[in-house]
């Protein structure tokens, strides 16, 4: 582990569904805002929306990117995603692994 938090940022976001999340995963992926993402089905919601509590079936998305690229990813994933009011947070790690954090950052550089 490199033992330090500034390696990589994760950004959580939910989608209605997998077909909803990959246009825009694909959509920061080619404007290397990304260098992956995971889609987590089975994701049970329960919320409180406009007065009224909500249950939905998501998908929990975690985007990895670079300190540098995270708020402009989040910027980005904020227009294109299709909520209303889009789940979009930002977490940093405590620890990465070194070659983890070299691979997020080489998958970003426009030179790749």
């Amino acid at each position: 582990m490199s033992g330090t938090n500034d390696g990589i940022r994760l950004i959580l976001s939910t989608f209605a569904d997998e077909g909803s999340a990959f246009p825009v995963i694909r959509s920061l992926l080619d404007e290397r805002l990304i260098a992956c993402a995971s889609i987590l089905p089975g994701v049970r919601s329960i919320y409180r929306w406009k007065g009224k509590v909500e249950e939905s079936a998501e998908v929990q998305v975690i985007l990895k990117t670079s300190p540098e690229s995270a708020s402009s990813c989040m910027a980005r994933l904020a227009e294109l995603h299709p909520y209303e009011v889009p789940e979009i947070v930002e977490v940093e790690p405590s620890s990465v692994g070194a070659s983890y954090a070299t691979w997020i950052r080489e998958s970003l550089s426009r030179g790749e």
